[in-house]
């Protein structure tokens, strides 16, 4: 596995397997490598060779008082799981060579990137829009590979591919959940005694709202209910949204139809966690996967 530190190599790198009609796969990340990410990587490796894998804690897509200057940093371990799976390329760019100095350009893509998470963290999709059109442009990845953890950015990120005639075709991956079924992030660290346990009242919401959709429930105030039920009776727990939006638009629904998703944020203590279920449209049922 090569690391590459400058923008410059890993532009370099990208040319050649252009040149030898290589399809490069692209898997960005902030580090602190679980078994989600490392998922990623494996399907990328079935569609693509070479694979880079980025690792970088992008300053921009923090808030005032948001967890940056904390956010796990396990370089050493990241790369040798990366090392493991043969990956090709580790891009890790300080700071500088992404926004070097007198940096001014910034992504937006208005309307989706507001809502839900982007109402309750101003800033934070532009940050990380920027920051992904930057790593598309240095790489030039055929493909990219992001998890469905984080739905509304992989739809934005979709968008701005779209809106902006990107090559890069972005690929969403399920969910990687512990065996309790908490999903995996790295922000899991965080969770200190009974917290580890009070997070999973995100999971099981979602899978009672799921019971319902199995009971014929289609509305989503009834369904939100049963989500809202589950996480108040867990102590420690405070919802900062839940929603069942439109999977396109991610706009609200009035009851279920083609494809929705379930989200849910909330904070365990002190620390913010985001989970969702895909809900699609089965002829005249409704297939949740969580």
């Amino acid at each position: 596995m090569e690391i590459i530190r400058s923008t410059a190599w890993m532009k370099q790198a990208a040319r050649d397997a252009r040149r030898n009609e290589r399809l490069l796969g692209l898997v960005p990340t902030m580090g602190a490598l679980h078994e989600g990410h490392l998922s990623l990587v494996r399907e990328a490796q079935k569609q693509c060779s070479p694979v880079a894998v980025s690792i970088f804690v992008n300053p921009t897509q923090f808030g005032p008082g948001e967890d940056f200057q904390k956010y796990p940093r396990t370089f050493d371990a990241d790369a040798a799981a990366l090392e493991n799976l043969r990956v090709d390329y580790l891009f890790a760019p300080p700071p500088e060579e992404i926004y070097p100095r007198g940096f001014r350009t910034e992504v937006t893509v208005e309307g989706l990137g507001e809502m839900l998470e982007g109402r309750v963290r101003p800033g934070h999709f532009r940050g990380v829009t920027t920051v992904v059109l930057k790593l598309f442009e240095i790489a030039q990845p055929r493909f990219a590979f992001f998890g469905r953890k984080d739905a509304q950015q992989a739809r934005i990120i979709r968008q701005m591919a779209a809106d902006l005639n990107l090559d890069a075709e972005i690929v969403v991956c399920p969910i990687v959940r512990e065996p309790d079924g908490l999903a995996m992030s790295s922000r899991n660290a965080y969770l200190k005694g009974s917290e580890r346990h009070a997070a999973t009242a995100l999971y099981r919401s979602l899978d009672a709202m799921r019971c319902e959709i199995a009971k014929g429930e289609r509305d989503s105030v009834r369904l939100i209910a049963a989500m809202r039920g589950v996480l108040g009776a867990e102590t420690g727990v405070a919802p900062d949204y839940v929603e069942i939006v439109d999977g396109d638009t991610f706009e609200p629904v009035v009851s279920l139809r083609k494809t929705c998703y379930a989200l849910i944020a909330a904070r365990v203590g002190s620390t913010r966690l985001i989970d969702n279920a895909l809900i699609e449209q089965d002829g005249d049922s409704f297939r949740v996967t969580v």
